[in-house]
C-alpha cells in the first residue's frame, strides 16, 4: 500500500486524531521556537548577552523530561485524550505569561515551567495516534506527526518575519497563547485510544516494574534520543542567531531563510517516514543522518542568503527526515502497558542530556571569535555519525501489533 493509499484508508475518527496530535506538536513547537528568533532582543532589554539568555533554551529542554514523566504516567493511568488537553492548556498559559517577564530571572522560571508542559505533549500525542491508526499507516503518519515540529518552527518564522517589527518579542510570546483553542477541537472530535481502553480491563503493572524488565532497550533509546536531540537542536536553535550575528542579516532575511528550511524539514519528515514503511525504521534513519553530512558546508558557508537557504533546506530535509521516523519507532518499541510514558520519557531524557547544546554552541562560537558557523558544523558532523551508528546497530519492531504479541511483518526487536 502506498503512503497516499494508507492515508485514504484512515477512518474519520483516525483522521481527527492524527490532525489533533499534529496540531498539538505544531503549536507546541511554535511556542518553543519563538524564543530562538528573539534571543538577541531579550538580551538587549535585560542588559545581558546571548549566552545568558540561551540558558532559557537549556531550561526548557531539561524540564521537558520532568513533564514527559508526569504527563506520561497520567496518560497511562487516566487516558491519552484528557492528558493531551491538559498539556496544551498549560504550555499555552506559560507561553503567554512569558511576555510579561520583568527580568531575566522571571523569564527563565517561566521557560522552565513551559518546558514541563511541553515535555508531556509529544509522548502523549504520539501514543494516542499510533494506537489509533492501522499498522500499515504508521510510517507516513509518523512523518506527519513529526512534521508538526518544523511546521511550528515555520509558523514562528512567519510570525517573526511579518509581525516582530510591530509587536516586539513580548507580543510574539503573547500570540503563543492561541494554541489553547486546540483543546476545543480535541474535546469535540477526538476519542480515547482503543488500545488504552482495551487495557483498562486487565490489571496494570507500574511503570518501574515494566522498566526494570526493559533496561537495555530503555538505555539504548535514551542514548539514541540524546544524539537525535543534538542533531535537531544543534542545527536549529542557534541558526537564526548565526544569521543575525555572524552574517548580520535583518529580521526579514532571517525569517525568509527560516521559512525555506522549515519547508524542507516538513517534506523530509513525510518522505522518510513513508520510506521507513518500505525499508524499515533503522535503514531509513541511517540514510537520512548520513546524507546530512555532505550538505553541511553549504549550510553554514554558503555565499549569500540564497545559497544558505538552499543548504538549510537540504540540511533540515535530512535532519527532520530522520526525525520523521522517531514517533513510530519509539512507539513500536515501547511495552504496551507504558506506551503513554516510555516513548516520551526516553525522548525527553535525551532532551535533558542534550539540553546544553545551545549554551555549548554559543560558548564555542564566543571562544572562536564569534564563529557560529564552525560551532554549528562540528556538532552536526559528530552527532550525525552517532545517530547513524546507534540507529543502525539498535532495535526495531516494525509493524508490531499494539496490545498483542508478534508483528505483522515478522521483524523482531533485535540488533543488526
Amino acid at each position: 500500500m502506498s503512503a497516499l493509499d494508507s492515508l485514504r484508508s484512515l477512518s474519520p475518527q483516525q483522521r481527527h486524531t492524527v490532525l489533533a496530535a499534529y496540531l498539538g506538536w505544531t503549536l507546541d513547537a511554535f511556542d518553543f521556537f519563538i524564543l530562538v528568533f528573539v534571543l538577541k532582543y531579550i538580551a538587549e532589554e535585560f542588559h545581558t548577552d546571548v549566552p545568558a539568555v540561551s540558558v532559557a533554551i537549556f531550561l526548557t529542554l531539561a524540564m521537558r523530561a520532568v513533564g514527559a514523566l508526569i504527563f506520561g504516567l497520567a496518560a497511562d493511568r487516566y487516558g491519552r485524550r484528557v492528558t493531551l488537553m491538559a498539556n496544551v492548556l498549560l504550555y499555552s498559559l506559560f507561553e503567554f505569561l512569558t511576555g510579561f517577564s520583568t527580568g531575566l530571572t522571571m523569564f527563565l522560571v517561566l521557560r522552565a515551567l513551559f518546558g514541563i508542559a511541553m515535555g508531556g505533549e509529544w509522548g502523549v500525542g504520539a501514543s494516542l495516534t499510533m494506537e489509533t491508526v492501522s499498522a500499515e499507516s504508521r510510517g507516513i503518519v509518523s512523518g506527519i506527526l513529526q512534521a508538526g515540529y518544523p511546521s511550528g518552527y515555520l509558523l514562528a518564522s512567519i510570525l517573526f518575519f511579518l509581525l516582530f517589527p510591530i509587536i516586539g518579542w513580548r507580543g510574539m510570546f503573547m500570540v503563543g497563547a492561541l494554541p489553547a483553542l486546540l483543546v476545543f477541537y480535541i474535546r469535540r472530535n477526538v476519542q480515547e485510544s482503543p488500545a488504552f481502553v482495551q487495557r483498562q480491563a486487565t490489571p496494570q503493572r507500574s511503570f518501574l516494574t515494566v522498566l526494570r524488565e526493559n533496561i537495555p532497550l530503555f538505555l539504548w533509546a535514551v542514548v539514541l534520543m540524546t544524539a537525535f536531540n543534538f542533531f535537531s537542536h544543534g542545527t536549529q536553535d542557534l541558526y537564526p542567531t548565526f544569521l543575525q550575528v555572524q552574517r548580520q542579516y535583518n529580521s526579514y532575511t532571517v525569517g525568509a531563510i527560516a521559512i525555506v528550511y522549515n519547508i524542507g524539514a516538513m517534506i523530509g519528515g513525510l518522505f522518510f517516514g513513508a520510506l521507513s514503511q518500505r525499508i524499515g525504521r533503522r535503514r531509513a534513519i541511517v540514510i537520512a543522518s548520513v546524507l546530512a553530512i555532505p550538505v553541511a558546508p553549504l549550510w553554514v558557508y554558503g555565499q549569500g542568503p540564497v545559497l544558505l537557504a538552499v543548504g538549510a533546506f537540504l540540511m533540515q530535509f535530512f535532519v527532520q527526515g530522520a526525525w520523521g521516523i522517531v514517533p513510530v519507532h519509539l512507539n513500536e518499541l515501547s511495552p504496551d502497558e507504558v506506551r503513554g510514558t516510555f516513548p516520551g520519557f526516553a525522548y525527553q531524557l535525551g532532551n535533558l542530556l542534550a539540553s546544553g547544546n545551545a549554551t555549548i554552541q554559543a560558548g564555542l562560537a564566543a571562544h572562536w571569535n564569534g564563529d557560529y558557523a564552525f560551532a554549528l558544523l562540528i556538532v552536526l558532523v559528530i552527532v550525525a555519525v552517532v545517530v547513524a551508528l546507534f540507529s543502525g546497530f539498535g532495535f526495531e519492531k516494525k509493524d508490531i501489533r499494539f496490545g498483542g504479541k508478534g508483528t505483522e511483518d515478522s521483524q523482531g526487536a533485535m540488533p543488526i
